[in-house]
């Protein structure tokens, strides 16, 4: 478009879309060809203003800015209106004498040589029937056709509907205006203003006429000043509100135009404060039309002008209506690029109103829509953007609709419109990914063509729904006196098919996707091989059907690979990545899917006994001398007769089929383990929450009174289980929880081994079929693994801090140190000891013994630094707390018949690291205390401390290990220390 603006010495204008509305030629003579206007891809205005009204607002527009643009002062006589009343009219006005000798030049130019439209032919259009002279001044046309208008402006008048009363009132309100408004141009004013200024009730011909005139103008003000304004309101500006409520009180009480009034005075003063606001605060200029998307609706009404009323075809005098239309752009704010997007909705909007017969319409918005691809690489404005964005999306809306079923909507009477409609489609979708998907272009550039995409993506879609379509009528086709199985059917149908594809459409689509035709019978191959599958999943035995089915299979199978290999014979990979997405219809897969189903019913079946067999699991230790649940022995035994019955099936794929089969078997092995370990809960359930931070009172040993309970730490324990037999988390049931998965870890390399021997029966013509097979039950034995390790924890520290919780938390150390020391613990769990060496498998004994250290070391590392008010220690308290870790330790090493000396001495490091900060004095403590904090945090000084985070870690590096120290020593250095710098109370 900017090319043919240059070429004919015109300058580009913008136009807005349809706005939904429906342009004269839909709007006036409805026919069965015709559809409706394609929704409006514009924002919406939030103002209630009806097409009528944009319209009437545009056309004001155009003639106020084509009398400031032209040569010579604006009148205009309509065809109906007698010498005298013309005359009448413009003595009214001062400054009329010298209007009514000539018009303006753009307005008044003759329409006789329209037919010779440059941009017309330019564009390819044809001219129009009407316009060859017929009813034309001069014409010899027959007298019952409508004569068209002698002038432009009368043209513009009758293209956008405007009455001649209304049109003679506009350019009387002009000339009134120019009177009292020398020089001034119409992008300085704001019309909607002035017009409100000079017109009152008397000059419409009734009332009603003239408040819908009187409320339009107030909507416009209300749309292009408040609610779309050019540059964004200030919410101090008191001129917003005085408009707001001038415009809503106006609504109530019926404000009085056409004079000085008060009322119009206020309005006045609001709207020009408002409306001389400008980006960079120098302009001179009116801006009440210029904002977004305000100005898109006013100049759509304009471009509707540019399409014939009758007939929906682009007028022959189209130079003339843009040379005008362009002189509106800067009252709207409109510029080129502006123009060409909504020229190329307007030309596609008609195209779609014409049935989609207009073919000349589709190919000038095809071309247009190239010169929209080249603006949206020159400009990241945003509301081009949004309004571009908006606008192809519609347009690619409405063409994939047809485009994604184009069997339903070309045939070989409008298959011409096909190529258009493709390459405008694609092209939108090029503009919308290539220049404003910029995170999708950048990551998506090299490996992506967006046109061949879209088309790959319209092919595979509307096969799809052919096939579906076929589908239907083959199984109509299906009866009794025609008993031809409905795949048979379907297999030729679906050969016409893809004949029609190659010959009809895949030429079209080819120049978009080299291999169209490639592409389609890889998705009809496709199709019916998903039916076929479903076919043969079905099958329990080969009958006469079956057979017909496969073969009917096998010539449309070799029919399409065909045509593939045809239209990909000049690709570059000679047409291997078509063929690859062409499996085989294989016969031999039926029986394969057979198994796979007889598999997963074993499978599922197992998974069904898991879940009823372990809800009615008790893990009473008594069941067996093994000390294992005996609902693991019936699950292995299931599984061995279930391996037993898939060697017996007469296949001769065994060893295809067989990892699906181990598979499911060691889905179902993971599912037992992760039941049996579910409920248990993790070492952490069972550690305690630790005590507030406090001070020793210093002076006193007896901390409580005989009768006061000691306020124990409290453990995050969810079970309730009774201290009985029948409590499934008890010791003796841990350890049999314990055994169970030990004896699945033991049984799966029997299972293996069955395996590897039933396999070899079967093939024995091949006695090296399992050379090299590797049958892992890799999923259990990694949940057994893992189970165990969280069992041993688990027990240990449930023991330790909910079963010896009265010993640990309510005695050791508690009041006086040396009365209640380490040997109450030790005859604790001397039983526990015993209990777990006698029942835990050989095999995993160790590492519950080892987790049960662990856990009592926590534990009394935990008394030491996290007891409670209810404990202090001094000095010389640090020797009966050595020899109590060194008891501790001993009970594991048992004389040297415990466990290694190298793992006890690597599991009580920990607590032998801390226990040299209780021999240490409490300045000492404290200096090394505070250097540490200060070494952590370089930016507190040692006169203010921060309390440092409880990490857990204990070490005699780690600052809160130290303070908790001070906190339990027993002397007056550490207490005032503590009160002074962090306030610790002495109790909870």
């Amino acid at each position: 478009m900017a090319r043919l603006f240059r070429e004919s010495r015109r300058d580009s204008s913008h136009s807005s879309s349809s706005n939904g509305f429906l342009p004269p030629a839909a709007a006036s003579t409805p026919s069965s060809a015709s559809a409706s206007a394609l929704p409006s891809p514009f924002p919406d205005l939030g103002v209630a203003l009806s097409a009528a009204d944009l319209r009437e607002a545009a056309y004001e527009v155009l003639v106020a800015a084509s009398r400031t643009t032209g040569s010579k002062p604006l009148t205009y006589i309509p065809q109906s209106s007698s010498v005298a009343a013309t005359a009448g009219a413009q003595a009214s006005s001062p400054a009329s004498s010298s209007a009514s000798s000539a018009s303006s030049a753009s307005l008044q130019r003759s329409l006789t040589s329209a037919a010779a439209s440059k941009m017309k032919k330019a564009l390819g259009l044809r001219s129009s029937a009407s316009s060859k002279g017929v009813g034309s001044p001069g014409s010899g046309g027959k007298a019952a056709t409508p004569r068209r208008p002698a002038t432009v402006g009368e043209l513009m008048r009758v293209q956008m509907r405007i009455s001649e009363p209304a049109d003679s009132r506009i350019r009387r309100g002009l000339l009134r205006i120019a009177a009292s408004q020398l020089g001034r141009r119409a992008e300085s004013m704001v019309l909607p203003l002035e017009f409100l200024q000079q017109f009152k009730a008397s000059d419409f011909p009734d009332p009603q006429e003239y408040e819908a005139w009187r409320s339009r103008n107030l909507k416009l003000l209300e749309a292009g000043l408040l609610v779309h304004p050019l540059v964004p309101l200030n919410k101090s500006d008191s001129s917003v509100q005085r408009l707001r409520q001038i415009i809503r009180g106006a609504y109530d009480r019926p404000l009085e135009t056409g004079k000085n009034s008060e009322s119009m005075q206020g309005l006045r003063t609001s709207v020009m404060s408002l409306a001389g606001r400008s980006h960079d605060g120098t302009s001179d200029g009116c801006h009440w039309a210029d904002g977004f998307p305000l100005n898109l609706h006013l100049y759509q009404m304009l471009v509707e002008a540019c399409f014939d009323n009758d007939e929906g075809t682009v007028v022959d005098e189209i130079d003339e209506v843009m040379e005008l239309l362009k002189k509106t752009w800067v009252i709207l704010g409109i510029n080129e690029l502006l123009h060409n997007l909504c020229f190329t909705w307007a030309l596609f909007n008609h195209f779609v109103m014409s049935g989609q017969v207009d073919i000349e319409l589709l190919s000038v918005a095809e071309n247009q829509l190239a010169e929209v691809a080249k603006d949206a690489k020159t400009t990241k404005d945003p509301n081009y953007c949004k309004v571009l964005s908006s606008t192809l999306s519609s347009i690619m809306g409405w063409t994939e609709k047809r485009l994604l079923a184009y069997h339903e909507t070309f045939n070989t009477s409008n298959i011409e419109s096909m190529q258009g409609i493709v390459s405008i489609g694609v092209s939108a979708a090029r503009v919308l990914v290539e220049d404003i998907s910029h995170e999708y272009r950048r990551r998506r550039k090299e490996d992506t063509d967006v046109a061949r995409s879209r088309v790959e993506t319209y092919i595979r879609s509307s096969l799809r729904t052919a096939f579906a379509q076929r589908m239907e009528e083959a199984d109509s086709k299906r009866s009794s006196r025609n008993p031809t199985p409905v795949l048979s059917i379907l297999a030729k149908d679906i050969g016409d098919l893809a004949m029609k594809e190659k010959n009809l459409y895949s030429p079209i689509l080819k120049t978009w996707h080299p291999l169209a035709s490639g592409v389609a019978v890889a998705t009809l191959h496709s199709c019916y091989g998903n039916e076929l599958k479903q076919f043969v999943a079905g099958l329990t035995e080969l009958t006469p059907d079956t057979v017909q089915v496969l073969k009917s299979a096998d010539k449309l199978e070799k029919d399409l690979v065909n045509i593939a290999v045809e239209d990909s014979v000049d690709s570059d990979d000679g047409g291997k990545s078509l063929i690859r997405e062409m499996p085989p219809y294989e016969a031999e897969n039926a029986i394969a899917n057979l198994v796979k189903v007889w598999i997963k019913e074993r499978v599922d079946r197992l998974k069904g006994w898991v879940d009823r067999n372990l809800k009615q699991e008790t893990w009473n230790p008594g069941a067996n001398r093994e000390n294992f649940a005996p609902s693991s022995v019936e699950m292995l035994r299931v599984i061995g007769e279930t391996l037993d019955a898939f060697f017996q099936l007469p296949i001769p794929m065994h060893p295809v089929l067989l990892p699906d089969l181990t598979a499911g078997l060691d889905r179902s092995l993971q599912l037992y383990v992760a039941k049996v370990k579910s409920g248990c809960g993790t070492r952490s359930s069972f550690m305690p929450q630790l005590p507030p931070l406090t001070r020793c009172e210093v002076g006193s040993k007896l901390l409580f009174k005989k009768k006061e309970k000691p306020q124990n730490l409290q453990v995050r324990v969810s079970q309730n289980g009774a201290a009985n037999g029948n409590d499934p988390l008890g010791l003796p049931q841990l350890c049999v929880r314990l055994n169970t998965l030990q004896y699945i870890r033991g049984e799966l390399e029997n299972l293996e081994k069955k395996i590897k021997t039933s396999l070899r029966n079967v093939e024995s013509a091949q006695a090296d079929i399992t050379d090299g097979l590797d049958i892992k039950f890799e999923l259990c034995q990694a949940a057994c693994q893992e189970g165990i390790q969280q069992i041993c924890e688990t027990t240990a520290y449930k023991v330790t801090f909910y079963d010896l919780g009265h010993v640990l938390w309510d005695t050791l150390y508690v009041g006086d140190t040396a009365s209640n020391r380490v040997e109450v613990l030790l005859r604790e769990l001397d039983p526990v000891l015993e209990t777990i060496s006698g029942m835990v498998h050989n095999k995993v004994r160790n590492r519950a013994i080892t987790a049960l250290m662990k856990a009592t070391f926590d534990g009394f590392l935990l008394v030491l630094l996290a007891g409670g008010p209810l404990r202090a220690f001094t000095r010389q308290d640090s020797q009966i707390i050595e020899d109590d870790f060194r008891a501790l330790r001993d009970l594991y090493l048992a004389d040297g018949d415990g466990l290694p000396e190298e793992l006890v001495d690597k599991a009580s490091s920990q607590v032998k690291n801390v226990l040299p900060l209780f021999r240490a004095d409490s300045e000492s403590l404290i200096e090394r205390f505070k250097r540490m904090v200060v070494e952590s945090n370089r930016s507190v000084s040692k006169n203010k401390l921060p309390l440092p985070p409880t990490t857990g870690h204990w070490s005699p590096n780690e600052p809160n290990t130290v303070l908790r120290v001070l906190c339990y020593r027993s002397d007056e250095t550490a207490t005032k220390f503590l009160k002074k710098t962090y306030s610790l109370p002495k109790k909870i």
